[in-house]
């Protein structure tokens, strides 16, 4: 029932509930707390390396911390869900959000500045886990897409707000302007949970729970007729495993889907060939999104300006600025108009493509200025272009789709923690990339660090290419079958691939 509705929704674009539209964008807010503490450290770090004497290894210590805590989140974050809630997850990130922001506001010295650096990674890790799965498990099939690529979209917002917050508070005094930098990030923190708890549960948490009409008055509200309400909610309580002519306002559920338990064995010991392909394409999906440098720009792309001929610190901060609003439009772009326009595959083939191009081009203009000894106008304009460039092909494929894909890819009751593998993949290959970059770039040259990114880009293509059906118009409890069918990964081979 659910895929012919979908397909007759393609044809019709009935229009967005506008509850399951406010429901996604407060969720989703907790994500622009994470993006700022992220895109802040890129100018801060000048500041912080001035005032409290610190070496390259301690601020590539500083950058790539977060997202180990990050890691540490995640992977706590999909049980948390599974027991407490999702929208109590996010309310639990919020407030680790607070305590990571004061601490790095008062720093008097590097070890508190670590610890409150540390504590915010934590509640990243919940918020990169939580945002996306609460969006999708809330969103009918036709604007899922839309509304999972929402918390990328506010990480991206987060980021440019940390660069304009670089920007204005540089003119403070030094002592002062870091900390103004790091702090301010507490102030969405405390007004976030009281919007959060205003939102409805996720109503396949609430089947989860067995609270069968409280799901029921959820889907009532977020879907567009109280047809589609009753046709998600059928669909809901098989992937549950209740009986679909029930008519219990509330069941006892089994211990084990009420909390999550045995979801662990399910996914890494006793796994079945469908789970493993799903597994396959998550994991592999996390583990190159970050291997294309993209947290090599976010953080370090005053140094790469610096290292291509741009030396005036106000220019630094500003073309930085620049990154952050290119990243913010083609996000925007990919989540209201394409993302469930073309679907999330042929937007991934064509971003890793234009993502290697813009690679490539940079590690030969940072690699021309490196062997010249006067300043070469051309290669300093063609870097920033490529830059820039760079971050609009991420953006409009690798960074808004890996969350929504997999959001939606895990049955039921994997999802929320077979997503926080995924989430503390990404985490530990973003604090191997950050902590790891300025060493890199050291031995083998800027230029050479960013043809290293591309050749990762290159085989994150492939894996894109044989391991990732397309999710598109499929109600989440469809999109299970993608992986059993028999040779889903050749199906696309032949498709044809056409650059948006």
């Amino acid at each position: 029932m659910a895929a012919i509705e979908g397909d007759q929704g393609q044809k019709e674009q009935p229009k967005l509930n506008k509850n399951v539209l406010a429901c996604a964008i407060v969720a989703s807010f907790i994500s622009i707390i994470f993006g700022y503490d992220t895109g802040v450290m890129s100018g801060a770090n000048i500041f912080i390396k001035e005032d409290l004497k610190l070496n390259d290894t301690q601020i590539e210590i500083l950058a790539g911390i977060l997202n180990l805590c990050a890691l540490v989140g995640s992977a706590l974050a999909g049980r948390t869900s599974d027991v407490i809630g999702r929208r109590y997850t996010i309310v639990m990130a919020s407030l680790i959000f607070l305590v990571g922001a004061v601490l790095m506001g008062y720093s008097p010295n590097f070890s508190i500045l670590i610890t409150g650096r540390c504590i915010a990674g934590l509640g990243a890790g919940f918020a990169l886990m939580i945002a996306p799965v609460y969006s999708a498990e809330i969103s009918p099939a036709l604007h899922r897409g839309a509304l999972t690529s929402l918390p990328e979209l506010c990480i991206t917002l987060g980021i440019l707000l940390g660069y304009i917050s670089n920007y204005g508070f540089a003119k403070l005094p030094l002592k002062i302007g870091w900390r103004m930098m790091l702090g301010v990030a507490a102030i969405p923190s405390i007004g976030l949970p009281f919007g959060i708890l205003k939102l409805p549960e996720s109503p396949r948490w609430l089947v989860m729970q067995g609270r069968l009409k409280d799901a029921k008055e959820v889907l009532l509200l977020v879907s567009k007729s109280k047809e589609e309400a009753q046709s998600r909610f059928l669909d809901i309580k098989v992937a549950a495993g209740i009986d679909e002519n029930c008519k219990e306002d509330v069941v006892i559920p089994p211990k084990k889907a009420a909390t999550g338990a045995g979801v662990w064995k399910e996914l890494w010991i006793r796994p079945t060939s469908t789970v493993r392909r799903i597994l396959i394409a998550a994991c592999g999906i996390h583990f190159f999104q970050h291997l294309t440098g993209i947290e090599a720009v976010v953080l370090y792309s005053p140094r790469i300006f610096k290292k291509a001929g741009v030396v005036d610190k106000e220019k630094l901060l500003l073309a930085t600025v620049g990154v952050g609003i290119t990243k913010a439009i083609f996000i925007l772009m990919t989540a209201t108009c394409f993302v469930d326009k073309f679907g999330r595959r042929r937007l991934m083939l064509t971003s890793v493509a234009g993502v290697i191009a813009a690679l490539t081009v940079l590690g030969f203009c940072l690699t021309m200025v490196d062997h010249s000894k006067k300043e070469l106008f051309w290669a300093l304009s063609l870097s920033i272009i490529s830059v820039y460039t760079y971050v609009a092909f991420f953006s409009i494929g690798i960074g808004p789709i890996t969350w929504v894909y997999t959001s939606e890819i895990f049955p039921l009751r994997l999802r929320a923690q077979g997503a926080s593998i995924g989430v503390a993949i990404n985490r530990a290959m973003n604090a191997a990339v950050s902590m790891s970059f300025i060493s890199i770039y050291e031995a083998i040259t800027i230029g050479g660090a960013f043809f290293m990114f591309a050749g990762f880009s290159t085989l994150a293509g492939l894996l894109f290419y044989f391991f990732l059906p397309e999710t598109k118009g499929k109600a989440l409890e469809e999109i299970e079958m993608l992986f059993t069918r028999p040779g889903y990964e050749t199906q696309h081979r032949t498709e044809e691939v056409t650059v948006v």
